[in-house]
This record gives structure tokens, C-alpha cells and sequence, in this order.
């Protein structure tokens, strides 16, 4: 097994939770000041996570292997997700994120269905690591939402003068 490197560590942390943020953004109402913001950190998280995966090659040797792939086509879908919304075009929007997010969901079930991967193997041996991990990802990600809730709030409060 490889070592968790700061590279790897990001990686799979931005990945865990771009994709239960994803969860919580499909879930809640659309297009208010809440998914915008919410919907920004999420962005930022799939970007990482895709170009970070660029210099994690451990699993052919140093060669890219077909996850690279996933990464280049979430590049592409989540920035033409952005431009569709900039543009006023929600279903190209929403088409080009619920795709990105589906494409990391189904990534994410290959990393850790795979017994010789490197979270499989980190919850066998270290089983209370493990569920340290998910607690913080779980406070993560309400704290990530509490965040985006009281930012909408604070904008929807802000009077512009004229």
C-alpha cells in the first residue's frame, strides 16, 4: 500500500466531500443564494479533486489508468456547468453537474469497493481511524452547509442602497 501523502489526503478528503455535498445539493431547493454558495465550494472540491488526481499514478505504475479519464471529463463537465449557468442555461447546468457528480459518485464506489485500495485497507487496519475519519467528514459537511446557510442569509440581508 502507498503512504498517505498530503496529495493523497486532499484528494480523497475533497472527494468524500464534493460528493455528500453533492447529496445535499440535489436534495435542497435550487437556485437560491444557499445552492449558489454551497454550489461554489462544491466546484472548487470536484476541480481539486480532478487535478489532483493527475499526479496520483500508483495504480498502473505511473501510467494514467481510466480514472484519469473520469477526471478530464469532469474538468470539462463541471466547468461547461458553470459556464451554462453564467449563461442562463439551467439545464445545461444541471445536466453537466449531475453528471460531474454521478461520474465522482460512481469513482468513489470503485475506491472503495476495491478490497486492495487504499481506504478499503485503512478501514481493515485501522478501524477506529476509519470512524474517526467519517465523523469529521460528517461535521465537515454540516459545518460546510451551516457555512453556506448563514453566507445566503447574510447576503439576502444586505440592503443595496438606492
Amino acid at each position: 500500500m502507498h503512504a498517505w501523502t498530503l496529495l493523497i489526503t486532499s484528494h480523497v478528503a475533497a472527494a468524500l466531500l464534493s460528493v455528500s455535498l453533492g447529496v445535499v445539493q440535489l436534495a435542497r431547493r435550487k437556485g437560491d443564494a444557499r445552492h449558489r454558495h454551497l454550489g461554489r465550494v462544491w466546484v472548487v472540491l470536484m476541480l481539486w479533486t480532478a487535478v489532483s488526481s493527475f499526479w496520483i499514478r500508483h495504480l498502473r505504475d505511473g501510467a494514467f489508468s481510466w480514472l484519469h479519464v473520469l477526471s478530464l471529463v469532469t474538468l470539462v463537465t463541471v466547468s461547461l456547468g458553470v459556464v451554462g449557468i453564467r449563461r442562463g442555461d439551467l439545464r445545461a447546468h444541471r445536466a453537466n453537474m449531475v453528471g460531474s457528480w454521478l461520474g465522482s459518485a460512481i469513482a468513489m464506489v470503485f475506491a472503495l469497493a476495491l478490497p486492495t485500495r487504499m481506504i478499503p485497507t485503512f478501514a481493515v487496519d485501522e478501524p477506529l481511524g476509519a470512524a474517526a475519519a467519517l465523523v469529521v467528514l460528517a461535521v465537515t459537511v454540516v459545518a460546510v452547509v451551516a457555512a453556506g446557510d448563514r453566507l445566503a442569509r447574510r447576503s439576502s440581508a444586505v440592503v443595496v442602497p438606492g
